[in-house]
């Protein structure tokens, strides 16, 4: 790779390295200096991930996922045990919560469809009522 394309890789590198930070003061000076620039580093920002993690770049290397906690051992096997209940016990009430509120949401989506279906009988009684009127 000659050193007019490697300068990219090598400056990406680097601002991963100094973190999040190096990418959004990146990102001000190019729009201070040259506003495309800027937009283009926030646009790559957005599409790579980098303005969203925790940290910076594809070289995160998280050791939990969202199922299935996998962490590092502290070396303290009763701290390790705790955090594995409380995790697990968190994402139990998550699972609760999320469950409770999409049966608030059925809830509020049946007494509006009712509420509709009520209404529309109503409007049809009354139109049946006025139609027999005026046949007298």
């Amino acid at each position: 790779m000659s050193s007019a394309t490697a300068w990219p890789s090598q400056a990406e590198t680097w601002l991963d390295e100094k973190g999040k930070g190096a990418w959004i003061a990146a990102m001000v000076l190019g729009f201070i200096f040259f506003w495309p620039v800027g937009l283009a580093l926030l646009a790559y920002m957005i599409w790579s991930k980098r303005m969203f993690s925790s940290k910076s770049g594809f070289s995160c290397n998280r050791s939990s996922k969202r199922h299935g906690h996998r962490f590092r051992s502290t070396g303290n096997s009763a701290f390790d045990a705790y955090k594995a209940d409380t995790l697990k016990r968190l994402e139990e009430e998550q699972n609760n919560f999320e469950a409770f509120l999409e049966r608030l949401r059925e809830a509020k989506d049946k007494s509006e469809f009712d509420a509709f279906m009520d209404d529309r009988a109503k409007k049809a009684k009354q139109a049946k009522d006025d139609d027999s009127q005026i046949d007298l």
